[in-house]
């Protein structure tokens, strides 16, 4: 059973710095701190994310609705699930290395064998040059192993980052199936509506052919939207817009 929304019991966001914390930041509604979930201050990095989330909350009518505030959820997660459990989440999302979507070429037809290589090579090229981590690919879905060199080199990528940085990376590298698509965007070589078209490339190109469907169609629409949601949360994280 789903509960219902909250009716909405503030007038006021807004947000300001957090007091518990010399340099960090927060949202206050009607001047109380707000907290996560999970009973934790909302303690955020940049003033940047504070003032989106404080107007993600000003933005709600006469009920809360959490599905509309996307960057309070990756906030929120960063706090309650990733930080208590970050080596988990680094093994997590690393491991989408020794998987890795484009990894994963098809035999056939032709032209999407070309197109694939076209599209997905660049970015493992780039991934072993900047990253260190040349990766495998096959064609058809029997498993590749990956080298531990370059199962090492994205372990070591993934967990240089911060709490909040880790969040949205795993966002996109869930979303997109793929961890070099994932560390592309963070590593600002990929914009993320880029990100999002070659992680459906097959997809695209079967709908081409074939037609699409509305349930694929929302799929994609729904895919965009997470995607888009964690690269604005790490431009804001890093105070880049």
């Amino acid at each position: 059973m789903t509960s219902s929304p909250a009716a909405r019991f503030y007038k006021e966001a807004a947000a300001s710095k957090d007091e518990r914390e010399p340099g960090g930041f927060t949202v206050t509604l009607d001047g109380r701190p707000v907290k996560t979930p999970g009973g934790q201050p909302l303690r955020l990095p940049t003033l940047a994310l504070a003032e989106a989330i404080a107007a993600e909350w000003a933005g709600q009518g006469e009920k809360i609705l959490p599905a509309t505030m996307p960057e309070m959820q990756l906030a929120c997660t960063a706090i309650d699930r990733v930080g208590p459990h970050r080596a988990a989440v680094v093994d997590e999302t690393s491991g989408y290395g020794g998987s890795d979507l484009l990894c994963y070429r098809t035999e056939e037809p032709q032209d999407l064998v070309d197109l694939q290589a076209a599209e997905w090579q660049p970015v493992l090229d780039w991934l072993a040059h900047d990253i260190g981590a040349k990766l495998s690919v096959t064609a058809g879905i029997v498993h590749v192993a990956q080298s531990d060199v370059a199962l090492a080199a994205l372990k070591d990528a993934v967990g240089g980052l911060d709490d909040f940085e880790l969040t949205a990376l795993t966002q996109i590298t869930q979303v997109c199936g793929s961890l070099s698509l994932g560390l592309a965007v963070e590593r600002g070589n990929l914009e993320w509506q880029r990100a999002v078209k070659l992680s459906v490339l097959d997809e695209t190109y079967q709908a081409e052919k074939w037609g699409d469907d509305k349930e694929a169609i929302d799929r994609r629409r729904a895919m965009t939207a997470e995607v888009e949601a964690a690269a604005r949360f790490l431009r804001l994280v890093r105070d880049i817009m």
